[in-house]
């Protein structure tokens, strides 16, 4: 990864995509809009934009934005602490240490922190994963054999032995491609720390997320026995031996 600053915009990006510092408007859905290669939106307090990316590939472009009662007053300012805390910048290296490591998260482009005064906004560009859904959709129209649910565990344990601490492990940060494969998107927030305590409290804020719209929507296929048969994965690739 590359990064360079600029009247207090620092941004960070994948030196392989760009022969030098790329333009600031990528970080803006307008520009892409105004050139027809925003292809879709995804709505929520994380709202993502979907692009026809620079290099010919599917992007998503999202904006650090900010949750509870003080979205209301203040969506999307942070308070400036130096661009190794930037929430962007952050979670765009941690991205690329993932993938350097063989975890199956999107591949990271660029990250930008517009920095003014003491507060900075964020926005973080991601390559798309092709022909995916949330696991929250897929189960609102499908079932999910007890194979996948135990490779899901599977996927979780490697997150966690590897100290990957998602901030929000839930339903709609799942994905599922057509190929049967797992992948965790949105790692705002997310750090890196020893395995522990932490692990299980992680595991059971993505129970609740499925908890939870199971009892909003009729259908939706999940049961006690799923999340056992997920629990079985998680166990056994937490207990293998190290490398």
């Amino acid at each position: 990864m590359a990064r360079g600053d600029e009247n207090g915009r620092h941004v960070l990006w994948d030196a392989a995509r760009f022969d030098g510092p790329p333009s600031l408007v990528i970080f803006s859905a307008q520009w892409w809009r105004s050139r027809r290669r925003l292809t879709g939106e995804a709505a929520g307090r994380g709202a993502a934009y979907f692009l026809d990316g620079l290099d010919g590939r599917p992007w998503v472009l999202r904006h650090n934005r900010r949750g509870g009662a003080i979205a209301h007053i203040n969506h999307d300012r942070f308070l400036w602490s130096g661009a190794a805390r930037a929430r962007s910048l952050t979670e765009l290296s941690l991205l690329a240490d993932m993938r350097a490591a063989g975890l199956p998260v999107p591949a990271p482009v660029a990250a930008l922190a517009d920095r003014r005064g003491l507060v900075y906004r964020g926005d973080v560009i991601t390559e798309r994963i092709a022909d995916s859904r949330p696991l929250a959709e897929h189960l609102m129209v499908a079932v999910l054999a007890d194979s996948g649910w135990q490779a899901l565990g599977r996927v979780i344990a490697r997150f966690h032995r590897a100290g990957i601490h998602h901030a929000d492990l839930n339903a709609r940060n799942v994905l599922l491609d057509g190929t049967g494969q797992f992948y965790v998107i949105d790692f705002d927030k997310a750090r890196q720390r020893r395995p522990g305590s932490w692990c299980a409290p992680n595991l059971a804020r993505l129970r609740r997320s499925l908890d939870k719209f199971a009892g909003k929507t009729r259908g939706f296929a999940f049961s006690g026995a799923d999340w056992a048969a997920l629990e079985r994965g998680y166990r056994h690739r937490m207990g293998e031996k190290r490398d």
